[in-house]
């Protein structure tokens, strides 16, 4: 909730759930977080916003980690975790369902 931005740019976010990106517009940290793979708003977020499948994703994360280049995101059980985690972690981001309740977190319009 102590992030400024009101909206962010798909392609950013994508990174950022990537990890080709590390830090918000001001320095902070981006802590993204995932839901589960079997999770329906996971392979919406995932084909939507990060252009790949769910697969894809999970391929691109083991050749990350085999190379000892990064570790994925955080990856969560519900929404209600998620927006758990948002709300108490600084520069964290994540995505739910629509039926969300959205307490202390600030929602981002994707552009």
């Amino acid at each position: 909730p102590s992030n400024r931005l009101r909206s962010a740019e798909r392609a950013f976010l994508a990174d950022a759930f990537l990890k080709k990106v590390t830090r918000w517009e001001g320095g902070q940290v981006i802590r993204p977080v995932d839901l589960r793979s079997d999770n329906r708003a996971r392979r919406r977020f995932s084909e939507n916003v990060l252009k790949r499948s769910v697969g894809a994703v999970r391929s691109y994360w083991q050749q990350r980690i085999f190379s000892g280049r990064d570790v994925p995101p955080v990856e969560l059980d519900s929404d209600e975790s998620v927006v758990a985690f948002v709300a108490k972690s600084e520069g964290a981001v994540g995505y739910v369902s629509g039926a969300a309740k959205l307490t202390g977190v600030r929602e981002l319009v994707i552009q």
